[in-house]
Order: C-alpha cells, then sequence, then structure tokens
C-alpha cells in the first residue's frame, strides 16, 4: 500500500484565527474591556488580511471566512473606539 496524498483544499489556519480573534475583541468591548477588544480587533484585521491573501494559493480557502473577520474586526474597532472614548469621559 502506498501512501496517497490529498490534495484537496484546507481552510487556512490564518483565516480561522482572525475569526476568532475578532470575535474575542467585540466580547472585550462588551465585557468592559475596550483597550483590550481594540488590541484584538486590529490583530484580527492584519490576520484577516493575511489569510485572505493566503487563500489565493489553490491549496488554502478561507477568503469568504477571511472577508467576515476583517468586517468583524472593523466593528470591533469602532466599538473599541468609542468605549474608550466613554470611558476617558465618563
Amino acid at each position: 500500500m502506498a501512501l496517497e496524498k490529498t490534495t484537496g483544499q484546507q481552510i487556512g489556519m490564518t483565516a480561522s484565527l482572525a475569526l476568532l480573534v475578532a470575535i474575542a475583541g467585540v466580547v472585550a468591548v462588551f465585557v468592559g474591556e475596550p483597550g483590550w477588544g481594540l488590541v484584538f480587533a486590529v490583530c484580527a484585521a492584519v490576520l484577516g488580511a493575511v489569510g485572505f491573501f493566503m487563500s489565493a494559493s489553490p491549496r488554502v480557502s478561507g477568503g469568504m471566512m477571511s472577508i467576515v473577520a476583517i468586517v468583524i474586526a472593523v466593528f470591533g474597532i469602532g466599538l473599541s473606539v468609542l468605549g474608550v472614548i466613554g470611558g476617558a469621559i465618563f
């Protein structure tokens, strides 16, 4: 029996990680840590961009996951900025 090499597409790890970090950033804002939410959201946006460009390879999928992660990250950045401003004022 010879070992067969699979050539199917695999979901990129950066796309999955970007989605998880983007969700964690939004959750961090709602928990009351807008500074950490901002850090998570910026990291998610960068990971989402890297995952999107990596999905150009025929071996890696996850372009849509990266786009969703970037959208959630931008939403999280907005919430974080508002949370930091609100925390500074009140």
